[in-house]
């Protein structure tokens, strides 16, 4: 099992911090958010290997993150996408599907965002993937109706498969999202070819699981503790609160 990390946007919302440093490098609590990601898949005996998809721009600096971080057991790998800026940008589903091409990857694969946090450790969604080998969505519950229009809505059936999926709803029905935290078996990996040639959005990573769940079973997975998507200069300051007083 290898574990893929997004890190090849380009973060416009939070200029100017990150027209010269990649968000997932942003510092949180005194340490790039990469270290704190890392942290919470210790103890995943199943994963041999980290993949760190990344853009031209900052190439160089996760190469050097990637010498110098000490929370990862398992080898780094860094891909450049070859993007260098947002107009040429792969999107995320484009960034995954370029990774499979460029490694020939024929693993299962777990995918998190760069610029997601967790304050509880993520072994407990790699156990169930692994043990469920079928694809695996991590949720959680933002607890709040206006929220969730800005991520995506889910309903499940009794079994925790997935059986309605909407990016950005006008009109949500529960307050439970989908995050960018997957778990990919490696026999479901072509369906990437298969979804970039439709003509299908590349760029959120939950569109391919609005795609997908229709074709293939999809689970959740409830992700414990606090999750943050740091997207803004708001999101990146709760994070700092959240993680400083765990420190």
């Amino acid at each position: 099992m290898k574990l893929l990390i997004l890190a090849a946007g380009y973060a416009t919302r939070l200029y100017p911090l990150t027209e010269t440093q990649a968000k997932p490098l942003l510092r949180v609590a005194g340490r790039p958010m990469m270290d704190h990601i890392l942290e919470k898949f210790h103890g995943a005996l199943e994963i041999t290997e980290c993949i760190v998809v990344v853009n031209s721009k900052f190439a160089a600096n996760f190469h050097a993150w990637s010498k110098e971080t000490t929370f990862s057991p398992w080898p780094i790998t860094i891909v450049d996408d070859g993007s260098t800026s947002p107009e040429n940008a792969r999107g995320a589903i484009g960034d995954i599907l370029f990774t499979i091409r460029q490694l020939h990857l024929v693993d299962n694969l777990v995918v998190v965002a760069g610029d997601n946090l967790f304050t509880h450790h993520l072994t407990g969604f790699v156990s169930f993937s692994e043990q469920k080998n079928e694809v695996v969505l991590g949720t959680y519950d933002v607890g709040d109706l206006e929220a969730i229009k800005k991520y995506n809505n889910i309903s499940t059936d009794e079994t925790g498969r997935v059986t309605h999926f909407e990016e950005k709803p006008a009109q949500p029905t529960g307050t439970r999202t989908g995050i960018a935290l997957y778990y990919y078996p490696a026999r479901h990996l072509p369906l990437f070819e298969a979804y970039v040639a439709e003509g299908n959005n590349a760029d959120q990573p939950g569109r391919f699981i609005q795609w997908l769940y229709k074709r293939q079973a999809v689970y959740t997975w409830e992700v414990p503790g606090q999750w943050l998507d740091v997207g803004s200069k708001e999101t990146l300051e709760a994070a700092e609160k959240l993680f400083s007083r765990s420190v």
